[in-house]
């Protein structure tokens, strides 16, 4: 059994650095004539789920993982109906920068500070993120969802304590999506780490500044 980090979680940010940044991405961006016709798909299918209007470009990191076009279509299946699910939006992504921290996950913690930020969660609630599900200031609902996402990552369950005070506040189908949540965005931790996906614009590991 794991013990869940509830507190602070400090690292060799620059080790992790070189590890998952330095010397990337391993694979370049397709160009969008090179995408095969079942990626083709892909993008059109997300350009019309998200909005995205024709002029803008499609994301590189999009255009790598469409060299696995199959791939591309599961994961990001489960994310679009983890996007429109039943745990609102600004919740989703406390759960999914603790992920992303706990799993050094440079381009994704850069991702949804920028994606957080537009849900709702502020720059001091980022940082307390930063400190973990024990950090004073969260609501009794908010440190559970916290603990919740440590302590599958520690232990690969949520326990009993833990379930049973979020089960107050969220409904059997919330219940049912949060480790799907969780499992989903580890995932993409694993292959955006692995793949050494730069982060937009620079990166500061230790949090935002501004």
């Amino acid at each position: 059994m794991g013990q869940p980090v509830t507190g602070k979680y400090e690292f060799d940010t620059a080790a992790r650095e070189a590890q998952v940044i330095t010397g990337g991405p391993r694979y370049t961006p397709l160009r969008l004539d090179e995408v095969s016709p079942a990626g083709q798909e892909q993008v059109d299918h997300l350009r019309s789920a998200f909005n995205i209007p024709e002029e803008r470009p499609f994301p590189d990191v999009s255009l790598i993982q469409l060299r696995h076009p199959g791939m591309f279509k599961g994961h990001m299946a489960l994310g679009i109906e983890i996007a429109k699910g039943a745990i609102p939006a600004r919740e989703r992504e406390l759960a999914v920068l603790r992920i992303a921290w706990l799993a050094r996950a440079p381009f994704e913690w850069c991702e949804h500070i920028d994606i957080g930020q537009h849900f709702g969660v502020t720059l001091e609630e980022i940082e307390r993120v930063i400190a973990g599900s024990d950090a004073p200031g969260w609501t009794e609902h908010e440190a559970a969802l916290l603990r919740s996402v440590e302590e599958q990552l520690a232990d690969y369950a949520i326990s009993d304590a833990t379930w049973e005070k979020l089960a107050q506040t969220y409904t059997e189908e919330q219940m049912m999506e949060l480790p799907l949540l969780v499992g989903c965005y580890l995932l993409a931790a694993l292959q955006l780490n692995s793949l050494k996906i730069q982060p937009k614009g620079g990166f500061d590991y230790r949090g935002p500044t501004t």
